[in-house]
């Protein structure tokens, strides 16, 4: 298990994020237009996986806003927002924000959190996942990892993004 923080107190996670330097686990998540988001249809990309508890909190939207502006200039390169919000709410704010250069996919039919250690499991946001940045290669190697030290705080936008130099 990892520890992360919410409002200065300690929360474990159910595990570790993926190694740098090994292939990331497969994963399946559900889109906004409740298809399947994989890892092999992400296959032959750079991938930014954004996990956050919820879209419905500031922080969480932030670093969806930001990811999706920073995307712009990025080539070969797919943004995956991802938490356990379903996909009609990953839908409905990417519409009201103009979310239109990262996609979503929602935990709420996979072990995605679990295979990536990214569950809370414990402390008020139990069950969903911590904040955290995976970034992986065209390959599917992992080259970057964040487990954010305080759920309240957003990631380190430009030290993922520049792992995928």
């Amino acid at each position: 298990m990892a520890t992360t923080a919410f409002k200065g107190n300690p929360v474990t996670t159910s595990g570790e994020l993926p190694a740098v330097g090994t292939t990331a686990p497969a994963f399946e998540l559900v889109g906004t237009d409740l298809s399947a988001v994989t890892s092999e249809s992400l296959a032959g990309k750079n991938v930014v996986l954004n996990i956050f508890p919820s879209v419905d909190t500031g922080v969480c939207a932030q670093s969806v806003r930001t990811f999706n502006e920073k995307a712009t200039g990025l080539d070969n390169t797919a943004v995956v927002n991802v938490s356990a919000d379903l996909p009609f709410a990953l839908k409905r704010f990417a519409a009201d924000e103009g979310i239109e250069n990262a996609s979503a996919g929602s935990t709420f039919r996979s072990d995605f959190a679990s295979t990536y250690g990214v569950t809370m499991a414990d402390g008020p946001l139990a069950g969903l996942c911590a904040r955290s940045v995976i970034v992986l290669d065209a390959e599917g190697k992992v080259v970057y990892t964040q487990l954010v030290d305080e759920i309240t705080t957003e990631p380190d936008y430009d030290s993922a993004l520049a792992a995928l130099n």
